[in-house]
């Protein structure tokens, strides 16, 4: 991010979008057997868990974004 830009990396560029994102998290943690925490606080999680479901909705993202572009392309 460029030095005196005041947009946080946590600001989502499309807000719409959030509810679907937070429902993804769930999603994979449900999967993973992960318990997320009712109150939003993750302090007390294991970095370990954390970084799992990250990775895994980043994957699943990656997966999502092919098969958009594949479908682009097939035209």
């Amino acid at each position: 991010m460029a030095q005196g830009s005041s947009r946080s990396s946590n600001t989502p560029i499309v807000p719409q979008a959030m509810a679907a994102l937070d429902q993804l998290k769930y999603e994979v943690a449900q999967e993973l057997g992960i318990q997320l925490p009712h109150d939003g606080y993750y302090g007390h999680m294991a970095t370990r868990d954390t970084g799992t479901i990250g990775g895994n909705i980043t994957r699943k993202l990656v997966q999502i974004a092919e098969q958009q572009l594949a479908g682009q392309f097939r035209h």
